[in-house]
């Protein structure tokens, strides 16, 4: 991974601690909790597909003010594994099985260090389900962050990218948060300086899109022509690390929007729904279905988020804003104490 570690400045988000057993006798069980943030791609570039399936990308993410909270309590040993459970908007949509990437981050994490994965894992869910706003990898990143906190594995920072790339290539980005760089298929990060504050409004639609349809619709449309290495835009980076809205709006890309559109044309309604109120730029997020407008300042976010929940273009629009830090701890067990 080329994600730098933080420096002797920079608070380490997870907790140390010696190894974690399970509950004593009488003893109630011990928890942690961590939160991870939602993504907007402000670039996606992506390359021709290769020969494994997957396509080469120059992928901007840039983290944003909507999280998730991911809680892993004990449970005693023998217990079966790890388990998980959801409330909050679109709960009945995240699988409670081996499928979730928080169940799977349990195991892999539990796996590296040698122990049984005999946590219950409670997710809180703001960032909306099946956006392309990287909710699923966000849980993933939390629950990590959580169960190293809880278990007092201290596990270094390179180790745990290492198990987020793992996971998807999205939930590095949600460990490092800020903005950063994605290469290969999203999970070779270089993190990138950035200001701020960006506004935002994401229009949420009804249902999601397959990210590999989305690919292969994207290819499909692509046909024989030649497709150019990815490379991120020098004019974006350069407005992210300025703070330059105006920059930003002018930089915006995503080569799977037409793709999106293509199985979902319901959503150029959306984006001309957003423009008309004042957004200077929109896109698709990531493979869709949500779509992003950058706003000029917070007064304006609101009135554009406004108009779109009016247009009836969309099931809800949020207004948030960008960049926003990776995958914190917010609560930990006091290591020896049960």
């Amino acid at each position: 991974m080329t994600a730098s570690a933080p420096d002797a400045t920079t608070p380490d988000p997870r907790t140390p601690g010696g190894p974690a057993g399970g509950p004593e006798v009488g003893a109630a069980p011990r928890t942690a909790s961590a939160t991870a943030p939602a993504k907007v791609n402000v670039q996606l570039a992506v390359g021709p597909v290769r020969p494994d399936g997957y396509h080469d990308l120059a992928n901007v993410f840039l983290a944003v003010e909507l999280h998730d909270r991911v809680t892993v309590t004990e449970t005693a040993g023998g217990s079966g594994g790890a388990r998980v459970s959801c409330t909050g908007p679109g709960a009945d949509l995240v699988p409670a099985d081996a499928t979730n990437l928080a169940w799977r981050a349990v195991e892999l994490l539990a796996a590296h260090h040698g122990r049984r994965p005999d946590v219950a894992v409670h997710i809180d869910k703001d960032i909306p389900v099946a956006g392309g706003m990287a909710g699923g990898s966000a849980d993933a990143a939390a629950a990590l962050l959580a169960c190293d906190a809880l278990w007092g594995t201290a596990t270094p920072r390179d180790e745990l990218l290492s198990i987020a790339a793992e996971l998807g290539s999205d939930v590095p980005f949600s460990v490092v948060g800020g903005a950063a760089l994605g290469r290969g298929r999203g999970e070779v990060l270089t993190e990138l300086p950035v200001s701020g504050p960006f506004h935002w409004v994401f229009a949420l639609a009804d249902g999601g899109l397959s990210t590999p349809k989305v690919y292969a619709e994207c290819d499909r449309l692509r046909g024989d022509a030649a497709v150019p290495d990815p490379e991120p835009s020098p004019e974006l980076l350069t407005a992210l690390r300025d703070g330059d809205t105006t920059g930003l709006a002018g930089a915006l890309a995503n080569d799977l929007q037409d793709a999106a559109l293509s199985l979902r044309p319901s959503l150029a309604d959306t984006l001309a729904a957003g423009l008309a109120a004042g957004a200077p730029a929109a896109l698709v997020s990531g493979s869709g279905p949500s779509c992003a407008f950058l706003a000029p300042d917070a007064a304006s976010a609101d009135r554009i988020a406004a108009a779109l929940a009016e247009s009836g273009t969309c099931r809800a629009a949020r207004v948030t804003t960008g960049p926003a830090p990776g995958a914190r701890v917010v609560s930990a067990p006091v290591r020896g104490v049960h």
